[in-house]
């Protein structure tokens, strides 16, 4: 129990920096109440005695403090209760949408005898987290708050496609014996005051750890000026102090939260759970690959794939076929995989992988998302993904032709320009029309230098020329995304020549692949 009375004891901490708050808004109207009664009981700066002016001096200055403590207290106040917490992208699922997943955790939270979670929703993340009911009415954090709502259970989609059904349960049972911190009144009350301080403050400026996963904030507010300025950053200024005074507090509660729901969970499934737990980090290997390699290239033509969470499923059976470290990943596909416990998984499936897109990456440049079927993708992503980077890196050779004078898009013209030492020229040039037509994925994307361009370019445009003259196909590798199939085998020697001709101007191992491939350099590529 040593957890529990740690968990309590920096709530009330917590508190006590809230109580402490409160006592400094109120005071100095205190002593000006109790200036204001000796005068008029003639026990403090009488009429006519001596000290009087100098008590009505005094009283004229407390007052004066008093009003601009509770103006202050009143604007501080009023952002806290406005303030909206940001909120986790995610997908709710209704308990008759999946009657199975919630007895389920019903049970679970018998077996743990907590509070059972009062919904689930599921998110585009490899995490899985309580997240407390917002109140139906404003909080106010000087306020004492009635009994806490049942948390919300959000699991990360990955584990419910990857998982089996009994390692799912495994994994979720210290998730959901958090629900006991929840219902505590104390500890609800603490984080619900250090997140209407932290939601009160710019996205991205509150510190206070550990009161959630993920969280989509609001876009930044529009600045004010005047009065409205003045009264913002003195806001700002109380809730950083507040803030700062509850950061240690705040980090050991969750700390001791975690510690308490781990020692009630030791005795559900705790074996299990072990082994679940080798399944959290290949799933998360397997859905990052699948995102950065497979869905991004999509989502960059205005398309999102609709079945990502089957996809990562693909992908691990793929990696446990390929590599001798994952041998026994696959024997375990014959168990009842956890998504089998939603009624329409495929439904659900398109729900979150639709969230995915918008989270990642954002809108696309057309406004509006087109769904992708798995079966769709070697023609409606790969194949118009090289052609649109080959459509590009044509639009560059352009513009470094003399007079700007349009050339067919041949291979023959991008080698020539190449072997001529215009690598670097041509890669400033693409980089800067790509920096003006194209929007990074910044959580997936790494930044990338114009030579990495140049050569993710002139690769497209080998596999265009290859489609176009030699038979090639596209194709999807689950783990790696495009690839180029000739003869129905996916050809991997293509970088090794594509660089040497990017980065030192040598373009005869890209000629003698194109010619052992068949490729015709002098045809013009349908861009």
């Amino acid at each position: 129990m040593a957890a529990v009375d740690t968990a309590r004891a920096h709530a009330q901490a917590v508190l006590r920096v809230r109580g402490l708050a409160l006592a400094a808004a109120v005071l100095p109207a205190a002593v000006e109440v109790v200036l204001l009664a000796g005068r008029f009981t003639g026990r403090i700066g009488a009429p006519g005695a001596a000290d009087a002016a100098g008590w009505d001096a005094v009283r004229w200055v407390v007052g004066a403090v008093a009003a601009l403590t509770l103006l202050v207290a009143g604007l501080t106040a009023r952002a806290y209760r406005r303030a909206v917490p940001p909120q986790t992208p995610a997908v709710q699922v209704p308990r008759a949408e999946a009657p199975e997943l919630y007895r389920l955790i019903d049970e679970l939270a018998d077996r743990l005898d907590v509070p059972a979670p009062s919904a689930v929703a599921l998110t585009p993340d490899c995490d899985s987290w309580l997240e407390d009911v917002p109140p139906t009415r404003p909080a106010r954090p000087f306020r004492p708050h009635p009994e806490p709502a049942a948390p919300v259970l959000v699991i990360g989609s990955p584990f419910l496609w990857w998982m089996r059904a009994d390692e799912l349960r495994a994994l979720l049972a210290p998730v959901v014996a958090g629900a006991a911190a929840s219902a505590d009144p104390e500890i609800a009350a603490a984080r619900r005051f250090l997140r209407s301080l932290d939601a009160s403050l710019e996205p991205g400026e509150g510190t206070a750890p550990g009161l959630g996963g993920a969280t989509l904030a609001g876009p930044p507010r529009p600045p004010r000026r005047g009065p409205a300025a003045l009264g913002d950053r003195i806001t700002g200024r109380i809730t950083r102090r507040l803030l700062g005074a509850c950061r240690g507090h705040a980090a050991e509660l969750e700390r001791a939260v975690a510690g308490w729901a781990s020692e009630q969970a030791r005795s559900v499934d705790y074996g299990l759970r072990i082994a679940a737990q080798e399944q959290v980090g290949l799933a998360y290997a397997g859905w990052d690959r699948l995102l950065t390699r497979v869905a991004l290239p999509a989502w960059r033509l205005g398309r999102h794939p609709a079945h990502l969470n089957a996809g990562v499923v693909a992908a691990l059976t793929e990696l446990s076929r390929r590599d001798r470290l994952a041998d026994g990943y696959g024997s375990r596909l014959g168990d009842r995989p956890a998504c089998d416990l939603l009624e329409e998984p495929g439904a659900v499936d398109r729900a979150v992988s639709l969230l995915a897109a918008e989270l990642f990456f954002g809108r696309p440049a057309a406004g509006t998302w087109h769904e992708l079927e798995w079966a769709d993708y070697p023609a409606e992503v790969v194949d118009a993904g090289w052609r649109a980077r080959g459509a590009a890196l044509q639009s560059a050779l352009d513009r470094l032709a003399p007079q700007a004078r349009p050339g067919a898009p041949t291979l023959t013209r991008l080698l020539v320009r190449l072997a001529e030492g215009g690598g670097e020229r041509l890669a400033a040039a693409l980089a800067a029309q790509l920096a003006r037509t194209t929007t990074p994925a910044p959580l997936l994307e790494p930044a990338r230098t114009g030579r990495d361009l140049l050569v993710d370019h002139v690769t497209a445009m080998v596999c265009c020329a290859a489609v176009d003259t030699a038979g090639a196909t596209p194709g999807l590798d689950w783990l790696d995304g495009p690839v180029l199939l000739l003869g129905g085998v996916r050809r991997t020697d293509l970088a090794g020549p594509v660089a040497e001709a990017v980065e030192q101007g040598q373009d005869g191992p890209l000629r003698a692949w194109l010619d052992a491939a068949d490729v015709r350099l002098e045809k013009p590529v349908r861009l």
